[in-house]
């Protein structure tokens, strides 16, 4: 298995089980997937999922061969309580599929949805008036189900922004004016990729307006143990986790999620021992596999899981 280097050099794929130690189903009449223990036991205060709960590769090894994409959330669900869901950045989505969203999960089921590229991309904040109220409406069909709200920035040429001082003055009237566009308080995220950008005046107009700050990893920023600063990156009454990876890495690896590719157990054991601190805060966690992480977002989940479980144990 391939260990994650920060120099995002590539490697050999290596031979692995499929998601969740099961083999793929064997046609014409698969057996049903072997039942995953994700959902039901663990602390009820960290909530992790994937980033999208569709993906090539997942048919026959997370979903059975043979289901029907419209069956694929109701599925995930018994697996999983929480998704972010990432198309909702290419736009805002029909009601009519986020009702369905809704009636596909259960009680408990929170959703974590990106806000729309064409806010955070090409408008970067400014004039997006009718596309935020538009998102902010349709999403909140939802009702009890909707969860944290990611405003998922890219890296920013100065070209563009010309330093964080620019965008933080943006961020800040975005902040102030968002309640204007709300029916109910949302938990908000902020997600950068500039690393400079990472200073204080910009984590306290996010804990100003209790917003929290993505923590994620990446090759774009430091992970929280790798900060030469002294700064404190909780900035609201929740975290949000994104295990991103290096998608051109991977990538020249493998294209289909379907198996674990990138050997990711010591940077999620950094992980665990950050979360216990987000526990002993009374943080509520939120937390997201991408299949660019480790090479399927199931599979990052039960390894997490499973160091979680030892470290608490004690072993």
């Amino acid at each position: 298995m391939v260990k994650p280097k920060r120099d995002n050099s590539a490697a050999s794929v290596p031979v692995n089980l499929t998601l969740f130690d099961t083999a793929r189903a064997p046609a014409p009449v698969p057996p049903p997937p072997v039942p995953s223990p994700i959902r039901d036991e663990n602390d009820p205060r960290i909530l992790v999922g994937t980033s999208a709960f569709t993906a090539a590769g997942w048919e026959g090894t997370f979903y059975p061969a043979g289901m029907k994409p419209a069956d694929y959330l109701r599925h995930y669900a018994t697996r999983f309580r929480t998704v972010e869901v990432d198309s909702t950045f290419y736009g805002t989505p029909k009601a009519e599929r986020v009702r369905s969203w809704y009636d596909k999960t259960p009680p408990d089921f929170v959703f974590a949805a990106k806000v729309p590229q064409v806010i955070t991309h090409e408008k970067i904040l400014t004039d997006c008036d009718a596309e935020l109220a538009e998102f902010l409406q349709t999403m909140e069909l939802l009702g009890e189900k909707l969860g944290p709200l990611l405003l998922q920035f890219g890296y920013f040429a100065s070209s563009v922004l010309k330093n964080g001082a620019q965008f933080l003055a943006r961020l800040a009237s975005f902040l102030k004016r968002l309640p204007e566009f709300c029916a109910r308080p949302h938990r908000l995220v902020v997600e950068i990729r500039n690393r400079t950008w990472l200073d204080r005046p910009l984590l306290d107009t996010l804990r100003e307006h209790k917003v929290a700050l993505a923590l994620t990893d990446h090759s774009f920023m430091p992970r929280p143990w790798e900060l030469k600063k002294d700064l404190d990156l909780i900035t609201a009454d929740f975290a949000y986790v994104r295990w991103l990876g290096d998608r051109k890495g991977i990538e020249e690896i493998t294209t289909r999620w379907d198996q674990t590719v990138v050997d990711r157990r010591d940077d999620l054991l950094h992980w665990v021992e950050l979360f216990r601190d987000l526990r002993r805060r009374n943080l509520q966690v939120y937390a997201y596999a991408n299949n660019h992480y480790a090479g399927n977002g199931p599979g990052t989940v039960k390894l997490f899981w499973n160091l979680y479980e030892d470290k608490r144990d004690g072993h």
